[in-house]
């Protein structure tokens, strides 16, 4: 058993009661971290003993778990690093050392350890602690991350770049250190940066943190002593003589005797793989034993001429919390939850959320068509596909984080005749771009795109904000965009969607609850290209692309109020535009409102296009396109977040009385 981190959260090891009494929601008191008290940087453990580390990394992890229950926040992948994290700091010279985490959301423990404890009840908060690295936020963030894949070439360029400014041998070496779970190890980015790595001979320590053993055989204690003797300097040493005297011999020899070391170690230990692309391979180790990751680590450290290496370190995610290790998918994004039970604590009851929506909806599609298939790229739950996969399992694809891949095995399917639904994050389908444009629009296959999280997200903040997709895909040659105001309309557009069976198809939806609407069994298909009217004016006219309809609603009771007679529009699709709704609205209104969740260059660029080769802005009409300001947007709620952009109610209806003229302006600035 691992000495490091074992602990429950009971009195004797972390400080947390286990009276049960405290209710979830409530703050409960902090547990008792003596030694953590003491450290307020990384150079405070590099004069402990490994049984203090041991400590630290007990009580590092209450307090995370303490910090979390608080703030909500991903829990899971964090606790599986506390004795990685401890280890690293306490052996490497951070952040002269350069320590990169790859995506981002498991260094909560690292936050603690580099200054930002008295803080770290602020994370994903409004002016807090951003959930992920930050560059802007700590001199130990070196790399900005949260999606996933990128550690291995930032750090390559980081050491690439430090060579050229004169490199260190030995434990005076400037040290890279990306740390990337193997989950984004599934990502081609992964691989391509370990093969330019290896070939450049860069100094490089990739840990890869295998957290769900797909990768590793058994850790045992002679695996452990394995990496332990094949990190040593001796063997080091030997190895690289070895390696000079089979230089000496002919081609074909040396040659051999290379294949030799490797085969003989991957045998023993695995990792042919990363021996191919030129990495040498230490592992695999117990991730929660600071007892071998210590030494393996300090052996890295000192080695005299270290070509690239990747130690595999095997850890369990949630280690030390019993609800966490008994259900990694549901703690490892948590809302604020009950230290001693594990209870995370229920919103009150609602209407469903969008992304359950979706899955109601093509769950109903595919029961109507069994050509209806989908594809989630590791986000099955997130996009809510783990309930079509519930429903149809044999046509339900997780093809792990791949986005590209994830787009072009879809226009595979749709060249057989296939009706695939692409359910990706409006922010990840960002690195799947070209595989849009090249192999699926280019071609006119009907890859049907699902875009979850359209507009800003909350406490995930700028990163995972769907800010773009309006405008990257609006410029597309005949690609059908739609965005759904409401639940009834999301059932709609997955219909629409379905049926389209002759170029490619996206549409939009936000994240969180839905406003309530009815939604019907199964979505009737739209007629392609063409908006609604809901309400009739004659003054102003506010035209929505999404879901900031209901905002817009609203602004147009503040206009009424104030004698402004106003057209309320949702234009629901953006290609093809519904240009004879923005003709009658251009011609027959004084002021034109065009409202989206998106960046300029989206919806509302489209249609000042078409309106000034219609001649319609040469005649007084007065246009606001309303989009995401430019600039990203901090992590807070969704509604100060919309406030923050001027997307909301308030800020419409002021919008248009600035259009109209200054005095209105100035009487609804005054009633704010």
């Amino acid at each position: 058993m691992a000495q490091g981190g074992n602990s429950q959260l009971g009195t004797s090891q972390s400080g947390v009661s286990q009276s049960g009494n405290a209710q979830p929601g409530k703050a409960q008191a902090g547990p008792a971290t003596p030694l953590l008290d003491r450290v307020r940087y990384p150079s405070d453990l590099r004069n402990l003993s490994n049984e203090q580390l041991r400590q630290v990394a007990d009580e590092l992890r209450a307090e995370t778990i303490h910090a979390v229950s608080q703030t909500g926040g991903h829990l899971g992948a964090s606790l599986g690093v506390v004795e990685l994290t401890v280890a690293v700091h306490a052996v490497f010279d951070t952040p002269h050392d350069r320590l990169i985490w790859d995506v981002g959301h498991q260094a909560y423990p690292h936050k603690i350890l580099t200054g930002r404890r008295d803080r770290i009840r602020t994370l994903r908060q409004g002016g807090g602690l951003s959930g992920f690295t930050r560059r802007s936020e700590s001199e130990y963030d070196p790399f900005g991350a949260a999606h996933s894949s990128t550690s291995i070439s930032a750090g390559l360029g980081m050491a690439v770049a430090r060579r050229l400014k004169g490199e260190k041998a030995g434990r005076d070496a400037e040290h890279v250190i990306a740390v990337i779970g193997d989950g984004a190890m599934s990502a081609g980015m992964a691989y391509e940066a370990m093969n330019n790595a290896g070939a450049s001979k860069a100094r490089l320590i990739v840990v890869l943190n295998d957290n769900d053993m797909s990768i590793a055989p058994p850790v045992g204690a002679m695996s452990n002593y394995l990496s332990r003797l094949i990190s040593s300097r001796p063997f080091l040493n030997l190895r690289d003589l070895m390696a000079r005297m089979a230089r000496r011999f002919p081609g074909p020899i040396e040659r051999a005797a290379r294949r030799a070391d490797e085969y003989a170690r991957g045998l023993l230990t695995g990792g042919t793989l990363f021996e191919e692309l030129g990495f040498y391979y230490v592992g695999p180790i117990d991730g929660h034993d600071l007892d071998h990751l210590l030494p393996v680590l300090r052996n890295l450290r000192d080695a005299d001429d270290l070509t690239p290496v990747l130690l595999h370190v095997v850890t369990q995610k949630g280690k030390g919390y019993a609800p966490a290790e008994a259900s990694a998918d549901k703690y490892h994004g948590v809302v604020k939850f009950n230290v001693v039970t594990g209870e995370q604590v229920k919103a009150p009851p609602g209407p469903p959320s969008f992304t359950k929506v979706f899955a109601n909806a093509l769950v109903a599609e595919a029961e109507a068509d069994e050509r209806v298939v989908a594809v989630t790229a590791a986000m099955p739950s997130g996009t809510g596909l783990d309930i079509f996969g519930k429903r149809f399992p044999g046509r339900t694809f997780d093809v792990g984080i791949a986005e590209q891949h994830a787009v072009t095995f879809a226009a595979g399917m749709a060249t057989e005749g296939m009706k695939p639904f692409v359910a990706i994050y409006s922010t990840f389908l960002q690195r799947a771009y070209d595989q849009v444009v090249h192999d699926v629009a280019l071609q006119k296959l009907p890859v049907r795109f699902a875009m979850d999280r359209a507009g800003l997200v909350g406490a995930d903040g700028a990163t995972h904000a769907g800010a773009y997709d309006i405008a990257y895909l609006g410029c597309i040659p005949e690609m059908v965009l739609m965005a759904s105001a409401d639940e009834a309309e999301l059932a709609h557009m997955v219909a629409t969607a379905a049926a389209i069976d002759d170029r490619p198809s996206a549409f939009r939806f936000p994240r969180g609850e839905g406003f309530g609407v009815e939604v019907p069994r199964r979505g009737t298909v739209l007629e392609i290209g063409k908006g609604r009217v809901l309400r009739e004016g004659s003054k102003v006219a506010i035209l929505s692309y999404g879901a900031r309809l209901h905002e817009a609603l609203k602004a147009a009771d503040e206009l009424g109020a104030r004698g402004f007679s106003t057209t309320v529009a949702d234009a629901r699709f953006a290609k093809p535009l519904d240009t004879a709704l923005v003709e009658r609205l251009a011609r027959e209104h004084a002021v034109l409102i065009t409202v989206e969740e998106g960046s300029v260059g989206g919806f509302g660029s489209l249609v000042l296009q078409h309106l000034a080769w219609k001649g319609l802005l040469d005649h007084g009409l007065k246009v606001r396109p309303m989009v995401l300001p430019d600039r990203f947007i901090d992590h807070e709620s969704p509604r100060v977040q919309y406030d923050q952009a001027g997307l909301n109610a308030r800020q419409i209806a002021a919008a248009a009385l600035a259009a109209l003229g200054a005095d209105e302006a100035r009487a609804l600035s005054a009633s704010a």
